[in-house]
């Protein structure tokens, strides 16, 4: 039986998206869950929300609230629960759209910015992009993620944690026609997804189902 680990920035199990995994996943294959934050208690947790830090991240902790990460003291949590958890899995999914190439692992690693960046750059010329991010601070991240695939990126905000304006989000984009909308978060379900393209009218594509069938493929 083939083992897959499923890493979140958050807290573990995610049950807001593991079982879009199991879904798209046969019978043979097993998931093993670990978050960044799992090992910090209450306090702990206060201390990896950014004060001054350009590069923040959300994610979800296993009760269900929504929390803000700071790159500095998320990299070594991250670290730490992939190390133990490559000794159980024969593979791993990082349960986030940025990217993190300090990390280092024994076993295959998928970060879905890769999949999702690479899957859009395969489209004829330069498409139009529409990104939905969840907070307003990722702007520069995220021009700096999808420069190689086009210069031509409007942004729309909406939280997949904390009740975003997902038809604001999508009007917005739908006036500036773009081509293809990203939900550029792996905490953005199918509910959002479907509620964006019938606003929009525009494909629009979900991170977490096509990375899920990007790894039932390799294996």
């Amino acid at each position: 039986m083939n083992k897959v680990g499923i890493l979140t920035i958050g807290q573990s199990p995610r049950s807001d998206i593991t079982p879009t995994f199991k879904e798209i996943f046969n019978k043979d294959i097993k998931i093993v869950e670990r978050g960044a934050l799992d090992s910090l208690n209450e306090a702990e947790l206060l201390k990896v929300i950014p004060k001054k830090e350009k590069n923040i991240y959300v994610s979800r902790l296993r009760d269900g609230r929504s929390i803000l990460i700071g790159r500095r003291k998320l990299l070594p949590l991250l670290q730490y629960e992939l190390s133990k958890l490559e000794q159980e899995v024969d593979m791993v999914v990082i349960l986030c759209t940025a990217d993190f190439p300090t990390l280092t692992c024994e076993k295959p690693i998928f970060y879905p910015n890769r999949i999702v960046t690479q899957v859009i750059g395969t489209m004829a010329n330069q498409p139009k992009i529409g990104l939905i991010v969840p907070l307003e601070e990722q702007r520069r991240a995220m021009l700096e993620k999808w420069r190689g695939v086009t210069n031509d990126i409007t942004f729309a905000v909406a939280s997949p944690y904390d009740y975003g304006n997902f038809k604001e989000a999508a009007h917005y984009l739908k006036d500036y026609q773009v081509d293809v909308i990203i939900l550029d978060c792996m905490g953005y379900n199918e509910g959002h997804k479907q509620l964006v393209k019938k606003e929009s009218g525009i494909l629009t594509i979900l991170p977490r189902t096509l990375v899920a069938r990007v790894v039932l493929e390799y294996l």
